[in-house]
């Protein structure tokens, strides 16, 4: 619990951090602390059935591993025995202490059968498949991370009590959130001081006088009036004062009965337990009370920065991989490709950092080295393409030497610290990949203009074709003359301006011996067309093609003065004028030109 509201009055100096903050940094985790939040998450059944608390610690390390972050797990040792009458009242509210237990307090040891006690042991397990140490403290989890904050062999400590500023922590990290990109709720001694004007001495003094794990408090003063009469005295005085003044400087209430406090001071009542009508104890125990709970703040019983058993932790733990698949499967049930597909990523991201790490720290040293002359491989093979994760500019790469892992995301930054060559490598090849494609592909509507005049050629060269194997193409002309009356003959002519149209066009006029008939109700004149027929019937020689000069320059006046129709057949003998060929190449034609719209639309 810590000290009653003193998150409350720390309240102005709260931040919350993105999670990157804590990237290549150490920090010691008070894992009774996490245990107690992850557990309140859910606290049915079958959440503790399922270990929900493990699942969650799993995706807080992993978040924090990916970091670079260099965690430490701290537990709980014994109950401090200054302590003891707190840890009785709250598992029996209604149990009164012995006047033996109340003067003569002893320390108590957990009892690691309980169901508390079995959760702690599991996240250590999971823990050390991670490669994360566990400091196993002497009471006080939070007693222990504050020694490690003050004598900076961590950075900052995760807790949820608020004491770890009485026992000498300059950094604390209340909670941790993984969500909309992750944050952390932090607070810094600098600023408590600076805003605040609250040094460690006030704020243990208000340990004393609001009541907390050690003492109950004074009863009747708020945190208001306590930081009013902490500040009025002064960081470096007042432990000195609250020791020799004790609570002097409460006010009486009238009307108190001095004989029965004196009475109940002098073993009647329960002295360590009894309060004054004005809230205050009697004066000797009051002051042996206060002198205890300076003591237990100021000087806890921890492992020391140089001890051998915070030495050991601050060795590199190796990452266990079949471990932790075992682990996972025991008791979450995931298969091994799920476990790799959650760890490795940030297993394989952490590796990037410390490399980054190790170019800063030879670059600050005048020592520039390439990628290739670096002491250890860079993790990261290449860059595969860029990404966007959550708004996050990003690449995903390939990695070399990763067992278990051949591509992930990892923030673009991040790359660029590590390895700015595989950014430029990339660049190269993603430029000359366009210049491929452009030199490979043409804008649409210039395409559009070459395939149109490749179908038009195509188109020509397959009429002129027809028109040579058949002989078909005929100067527009009307035949008139005259025949005898018995004569009904019909002479066909097809007619093909290749001025007008593209010798596709056929049209049909009909001779008769006299008479001059055409499609529409247009005549002409012998003179203008031909010279006239004679009597006798005349055979028009069809396998022979006209003159070009005749058939250019009546073009204009067949335009004008003949109207086209398909065709006219005048007589069964005529009816097979198209060739075999000619049909053939017909369908062709059609088929082709079905295909190019097909293709084109």
């Amino acid at each position: 619990m810590g000290v009653k509201n003193l998150w409350d009055i720390l309240e102005s100096c709260k931040k919350t951090l993105p999670l990157h903050h804590l990237q290549n940094k150490r920090v010691c985790i008070d894992l009774s602390c996490w245990i107690v939040q992850l557990q309140n998450v859910n606290k049915s059944h079958c959440a503790m059935k399922e270990k929900l608390y493990l699942r969650g610690l799993f995706h807080r390390l992993r978040a924090l591993i990916a970091l670079n972050c260099s965690l430490i797990f701290v537990t709980d040792g014994a109950i401090p025995a200054i302590k003891s009458s707190t840890y009785r009242r709250r598992l029996n509210p209604g149990n009164v202490l012995t006047q033996d237990e109340a003067i003569k307090p002893s320390s108590i040891r957990r009892n690691t059968g309980s169901e508390f006690s079995r959760m702690i042991k599991e996240a250590k397990v999971l823990g050390n498949a991670l490669g994360i140490p566990c400091l196993d403290g002497i009471e006080e989890g939070e007693a222990q991370c504050a020694l490690l904050n003050s004598e900076s062999v961590c950075d900052g400590c995760f807790t949820s009590d608020s004491d770890a500023f009485l026992f000498g922590a300059r950094t604390v990290y209340r909670d941790i959130s993984l969500g909309d990109g992750g944050y952390v709720v932090c607070y810094e001694m600098d600023d408590i001081e600076r805003k605040l004007g609250l040094g460690r001495n006030s704020l243990i003094t208000l340990a004393v006088i609001l009541g907390g794990d050690y003492s109950e408090g004074v009863y009747g003063l708020g945190r208001e009036s306590a930081c009013q009469i902490v500040k009025s005295i002064g960081d470096k005085a007042v432990l000195q004062w609250i020791a020799s003044e004790g609570f002097s400087f409460v006010k009486k209430k009238k009307g108190s009965k001095r004989q029965t406090e004196d009475d109940k001071c002098n073993g009647k009542e329960n002295a360590a337990e009894y309060k004054n009508p004005d809230g205050s104890k009697c004066s000797s125990q009051m002051k042996i009370q206060v002198l205890q709970v300076l003591d237990a703040y100021l000087r806890p019983k921890c492992h020391s920065a140089d001890s051998v058993a915070v030495q050991r932790i601050l060795a590199l733990y190796p990452y266990s991989r079949s471990q932790l698949q075992q682990i996972c499967a025991e008791i979450f049930g995931w298969p091994p490709e799920k476990t790799d597909e959650y760890i490795l990523p940030k297993i394989a991201e952490r590796e990037l950092r410390r490399f980054a790490n190790l170019r800063s720290t030879a670059s600050q040293l005048g020592v520039q080295l390439q990628l290739n002359e670096m002491p250890i491989r860079c993790p990261l093979s290449r860059i595969i393409k860029p990404r966007k994760v959550q708004g996050v500019d990003c690449f995903e790469v390939s990695w070399e030497g990763m067992d278990g892992l051949e591509t992930s995301i990892v923030p673009a930054d991040l790359v660029e610290r590590a390895c700015p060559e595989r950014i430029l490598e990339f660049q190269e090849r993603r430029a000359q990949g366009k210049k491929r494609n452009n030199a490979r592909s043409r804008p649409r509507r210039l395409e559009k203009t070459l395939l149109l005049r490749q179908i038009d050629r195509k188109l020509q060269d397959l009429l002129l074709e027809v028109d040579r194997e058949n002989s078909t193409t005929y100067d527009t002309t009307c035949l008139c003359g005259s025949a005898s009356d018995d004569d009904e003959g019909i002479a066909q002519i097809q007619l093909v301006d290749p001025g007008i149209q593209s010798h596709d066009a056929w049209n049909s006029i009909c001779v008769k011996k006299g008479d001059f008939l055409t499609s529409g109700s247009a005549s002409c004149q012998e003179s203008n067309i031909l010279p006239a027929f004679s009597s006798e019937d005349e055979v028009i020689d069809l396998t022979s093609p006209p003159p070009l000069q005749h058939a250019s320059g009546n073009s204009k006046h067949l335009e004008d003065n003949v109207q086209r129709i398909d065709l006219i057949e005048l007589s069964d003998s005529e009816n097979d004028m198209f060739s075999p060929g000619h049909t053939r190449r017909a369908r062709e034609l059609r088929m082709f030109i079905a295909g190019i719209k097909d293709n084109t639309y």
